[in-house]
């Protein structure tokens, strides 16, 4: 092999984070300036990925955001780590016989996930169908607003992250900045999202959203318990999505996610699919029971069913 072939294969095994040390050193060389910007900036700069923490950097890392937040909000931020159960894998279900399309779980969501008020971001998107056609997404309206719901004729269907066992967003991700955990939720390292939306792209249920600004929660509507992969504020030009309110979810076995509490109807199951008592394991066994796009093999954890 010759040298310039060893010397090419050299620089493509360079990691993205060397690459932006090496990027650092030569901005910081450059402009002096920059070097009275805080600690904590180049810290959050030069931050391993999630998976690499020990567990005291987890730890100084959290410290830290907990302290940023709690700065620019104005009150006490906490942000946990909270790991997966053993034993569990968390699966969802929605009942199209119930949803009435009102959409208190996507604000519902809104406020537990500190999502953007402006502009707005919703993790969750409420279909009206026609019943006449059944599910099917050609025919779906996005934008109703009828002067009330359930509108004769039609039926509704919520669409969010489909928590995939075999999810294509993670595959598309140049920097493994997301990934999915033990208990089945696929999450994000916003510290390590480079925003180039190519999860975006792979994503066939228009699940993942972009964070076009910083700052767009007020500190009053402010949720201060908050998980590092899942609801804590999100820096402006990454990505975001559904985590089945991880930092709800995996603290408080049992729990639903808050879009499933704010459901009027019960329309909304949640639980874990190894447990062969759980709610979601009867529904599955016992229901009319299908998943959204199944042809594409990505394995949703999340099912559509009829109780009726």
């Amino acid at each position: 092999m010759s040298d310039k072939s060893k010397c090419n294969q050299h620089v493509f095994k360079l990691t993205r984070r060397k690459a932006l040390k090496g990027l650092a050193a030569g901005i910081s060389a450059l402009a002096i300036p920059s070097r009275k910007a805080s600690a904590s900036v180049w810290e959050a700069f030069f931050q391993q990925h999630f998976r690499e923490l020990s567990k005291d950097d987890l730890q100084r890392v959290l410290a830290r955001l907990e302290n940023e937040y709690s700065k620019e909000y104005g009150k006490k931020v906490n942000v946990k780590a909270t790991p997966h159960i053993e034993g569990v894998k968390f699966g969802y279900g929605l009942d199209l016989s119930r949803c009435i399309g009102c959409r208190r779980c996507v604000y519902g969501c809104v406020a537990e996930n500190n999502q953007s008020r402006d502009p707005q971001i919703h993790w969750i998107r409420v279909v009206q169908l026609e019943k006449e056609k059944g599910v099917d997404l050609s025919y779906a309206e996005h934008y109703y607003n009828p002067e009330q719901v359930p509108e004769k004729g039609h039926f509704y269907m919520p669409v969010q992250c489909q928590q995939c066992e075999n999810p294509p967003c993670t595959k598309a991700c140049p920097v493994q900045a997301t990934w999915m955990e033990n208990d089945g939720i696929v999450v994000v390292d916003y510290n390590w999202c480079i925003g180039c939306r190519y999860c975006m792209a792979a994503c066939p249920y228009g699940a993942r959203h972009f964070n076009w600004g910083k700052g767009q929660v007020p500190a009053e509507e402010l949720n201060p318990d908050t998980h590092y992969l899942g609801n804590r504020p999100r820096p402006i030009g990454v990505v975001e999505k559904c985590t089945f309110c991880i930092q709800r979810t995996r603290e408080q076995p049992g729990r639903y996610p808050a879009c499933a509490e704010a459901c009027p109807v019960g329309a909304r199951k949640f639980g874990n699919l190894l447990d062969p008592k759980s709610e979601m394991r009867y529904l599955i066994e016992n229901k009319r029971v299908f998943i959204l796009k199944e042809d594409l093999n990505t394995q949703p954890k999340f099912f559509y069913f009829y109780a009726t």
